[in-house]
C-alpha cells in the first residue's frame, strides 16, 4: 500500500486514477488548483495548491509525505489559445513539484509523469516506439517535452517513470475534446456536427484502461527510470468514430468539414507501439474502442 500523491485530482484522468487506486488499496490525497463542493469518496484530503506558487506547493508536499505521486495536473488541451499559460502550467508547474518533492527528505517509491505522444508531431513512421525523434509541432507538445528533459535533471535522485499517453477518452471529458464532442451530437440526436479534417488518424484508448497502466506502472519497481507509450496500438479514423457512433445510435448525422477547425501543424496519423509497455507489465487486455463509445453514448 502506498500513500498517493494526485495533482489535478478533480480533472478528467485524476478521478478515475483515484478510483483506480483505492481500488487497489492505497491511500490517496489530491492537489487541485481550485477549491470546489466536489467530493471524492475515499480520498483522505484535497489540498488546493497552484503549481505554479512554489513555496505553497512545497507545503503542501512537506505536509502529506507521500510514497509516490502521479503529477496529471496542466493544460491538456492542444488548441488552447494561452501559450504563455501552457509553459507556465506544464513546465514551470512541473519543475515546482519536482523541487518540492526533491526537498521534502521523503524517500519515494515512484513520481509518474504525465506527458504527451504529442511529443512524436508529424513523424513519418508506421507505429511510434519510445526510439521515433521527437518532433513537438505545436505549444502544447513543445511544453510536454521540455517537461521530460526537466524531469531528466532530477534522475536518480527522484525515481521518475514518464508516460506518453496517446489518445483516450471516456465519461466526463469535456466537450472541447473531439470525441466527447462527437458523442454529445449523437446524443442530441443533432442534425449536423462541424469538425475539422476527417482523415486524420488516432489511437484511441479508454479511460479506464489508461489510469489502469499508471496504477501498475506505479506499483512496477523495474519501471523507474523509464518512459512509456499508454496506448492501444491501433489507429481510427474520424470517419471511423462518426460511423461507430452512427451504428450505435441509429442516428445519421450531416458532416461539414469547417476550415476554422483544421489545426495547423496538424498530427495527420498517431499509433503507438505498446511493447516496451508489455515488456515490463505483460499483456494488457484493452477495451474495444466501440465498447467506450457505448458507454459514453448510453451513460
Amino acid at each position: 500500500m502506498m500513500r498517493v500523491l494526485v495533482t489535478g485530482i478533480r480533472g478528467f484522468t485524476g478521478s478515475y486514477l483515484a478510483e483506480e487506486l483505492l481500488r487497489a488499496g492505497h491511500d490517496v490525497i489530491g492537489v487541485v488548483r481550485h477549491a470546489s463542493s466536489k467530493s471524492l469518496s475515499g480520498v483522505q484530503s484535497v489540498h488546493v495548491c497552484d503549481l505554479t506558487d512554489a513555496d505553497s506547493l512545497k507545503a503542501v508536499v512537506a505536509s502529506v509525505q507521500p510514497d509516490a505521486v502521479a503529477h496529471l495536473a496542466g493544460i491538456s488541451f492542444v488548441s488552447h489559445s494561452d501559450a504563455e499559460a501552457i509553459y507556465r502550467a506544464n513546465l514551470i508547474g512541473s519543475r515546482n513539484l519536482l523541487e518540492a518533492l526533491l526537498g521534502s527528505g521523503k524517500s519515494l517509491r515512484v513520481v509518474l509523469l504525465a506527458s504527451s505522444a504529442n511529443v512524436y508531431g508529424n513523424a513519418g513512421v508506421g507505429v511510434l516506439d519510445e526510439t521515433t525523434p521527437l518532433a513537438p509541432a505545436n505549444d502544447y507538445a513543445v511544453s510536454k517535452l521540455a517537461m521530460e528533459y526537466v524531469a531528466r535533471l532530477y534522475l536518480p535522485r527522484l525515481p521518475i517513470v514518464i508516460v506518453r499517453p496517446f489518445n483516450y477518452t471516456g465519461v466526463g471529458q469535456a466537450l472541447n475534446f473531439l470525441v466527447p464532442k462527437i458523442v454529445d451530437h449523437f446524443r442530441r440526436r443533432a442534425p449536423v456536427i462541424e469538425l475539422g479534417n476527417l482523415d486524420v488518424a488516432r489511437d484511441f484508448s479508454d479511460v479506464r484502461t489508461i489510469v489502469s497502466i499508471y496504477r501498475r506502472l506505479m506499483e512496477c519497481e523495474s519501471a523507474v527510470g523509464q518512459t512509456f507509450n499508454v496506448c492501444s496500438g491501433q489507429a481510427l479514423s474520424l470517419r471511423d468514430v462518426l460511423e461507430m457512433a452512427r451504428k450505435i445510435s441509429g442516428h445519421h448525422i450531416e458532416v461539414r468539414v469547417n476550415p476554422a477547425f483544421v489545426r495547423e501543424n496538424e498530427v495527420k496519423v498517431l499509433v503507438g507501439s505498446m511493447k516496451r509497455l508489455e515488456s515490463y507489465l505483460g499483456p494488457l487486455p484493452r477495451i474495444p474502442f466501440k465498447e467506450t463509445l457505448y458507454w459514453m453514448l448510453t451513460a
